[in-house]
């Protein structure tokens, strides 16, 4: 029913499995919540396969030392119950060291660009 929470779970499975990569069902906004955590180290190479009707989405997932570099992804504003913050509450993931996602007027962003746009939005997810 959430594509969102079930992209975050394919991403967590295939950790857990030791896949070196994962492929779901295309939509801009996975799109971009792969992009992100790519730009900021979490995923590998992003690859969209396919035509417009069945696209698809493969993201590489990454390792070090044998050991899965993404340890925590958990899903906080769901369908039922949408969690909004403005620019100055955002939340911090791991004490600063982790990264929240957010959805803004601007399109999906981390939380450091968001505090330095100074944009709030819907928190999407929380990752380290």
């Amino acid at each position: 029913m959430d594509p969102i929470a079930n992209f975050l779970t394919q991403i967590r499975n295939g950790y857990t499995a030791r896949k070196t990569s994962v492929t779901t069902p295309h939509s801009k906004i996975k799109e971009s919540l792969a992009q992100i955590l790519s730009r900021n180290g979490y995923l590998g190479e992003i690859k969209i396969n396919g035509n417009t009707p069945q696209k698809t989405i493969e993201v590489s997932l990454v390792y070090e030392d044998r050991l899965p570099i993404l340890t925590h992804l958990s899903r906080i504003s769901r369908p039922s119950v949408r969690v909004y913050t403005s620019a100055d509450k955002i939340p911090y993931a791991l004490s600063g060291k982790g990264l929240t996602i957010l959805s803004t007027s601007k399109g999906l962003m981390d939380s450091r660009t968001a505090r330095k746009s100074g944009i709030g939005g819907e928190i999407i997810c929380k990752v380290w």
